[in-house]
């Protein structure tokens, strides 16, 4: 607990930094030890999975989530620290949680409609669920109240790389690296074609970070400019931004800086 505290003490720290290739701050450091990190909240609770499970921790505690019977977790959303979001497809379910990772309700797509096939999920705002229908290659707006859906009219036509959302948009990068938007009420928009990338983080339909062979980059989708991220890791598993700060993920520890890209 000791070691915890001083963390979240070090990671409150204010340090001045910037970034795209200019200066910025490591503010500190926690053991990583092999877990699967997904990202941290507006509350700073780090989200992480080992072992299939799915783990919360903070400067309220850690708490765990693992559900056997559905396999392995496909996708996770924590956009919404009181509404997660747990995404197993293989059984063709999400699993909500609230902020002590207590089951709340599941939804089973199979036992709706026979011809829903989900491969994406995305938390949307008004009680919804952004999803992406395999058979019928079209993203829905479902209804987690009354489980029902709404189809939204045209295709995509491209396999799906990459998907994020927030409560208003849905965004996706094809395997051509065509950036898409999908607004609540069915407008889609191509944003930007991308670099070919290892993983990518989506900020906004402007600013994307994007690893590529062991390097961050900032990209800005209406000047076209892509600018490096100077971090002291040599390697990394993965990375996230929210808040004006950066979490490098590696296989032995998390590294914390404090940054602007905006």
């Amino acid at each position: 607990m000791k070691i915890l505290k001083l963390f979240y003490l070090l990671f409150f720290a204010l340090f001045t930094s910037i970034c795209s290739a200019q200066k910025q701050t490591i503010i500190s450091k926690e053991d990583n030890f092999g877990k699967t990190y997904y990202g941290f909240d507006s509350f700073n609770n780090y989200y992480y999975s080992e072992n299939n499970t799915f783990n919360k921790i903070g400067s309220s505690g850690s708490y765990n989530y693992k559900n056997i019977s559905l396999g392995k977790i496909s996708s996770i959303e924590i956009i919404n620290p009181l509404m997660l979001v747990l995404f197993y497809e293989d059984f063709n379910t999400v699993v909500f949680l609230d902020n002590q990772l207590n089951e709340i309700e599941r939804i089973n797509f199979s036992n709706i409609d026979s011809t829903l096939i989900i491969t994406k999920v995305g938390l949307a705002g008004q009680n919804k669920l952004w999803i992406y229908n395999q058979v019928s290659q079209r993203l829905l707006l479902f209804d987690t109240l009354n489980k029902t859906y709404k189809e939204l009219p045209i295709p995509i036509e491209n396999p799906i790389l990459h998907t994020q959302s927030d409560f208003n948009n849905f965004y996706w990068v094809d395997e051509l690296y065509n950036f898409y938007k999908c607004d609540f009420f069915g407008k889609i928009e191509l944003l930007s074609n991308l670099p070919a990338f290892d993983k990518i983080q989506i900020i906004d339909e402007k600013s994307l970070l994007f690893s590529k062979k062991n390097q961050l980059f900032l990209l800005n989708t209406s000047t076209k400019s892509i600018s490096e991220i100077q971090i002291v890791e040599k390697s990394f598993e993965n990375f996230y931004y929210k808040d004006q700060f950066l979490a490098i993920f590696t296989l032995q520890q998390i590294s914390n800086y404090k940054i602007k890209i905006h």
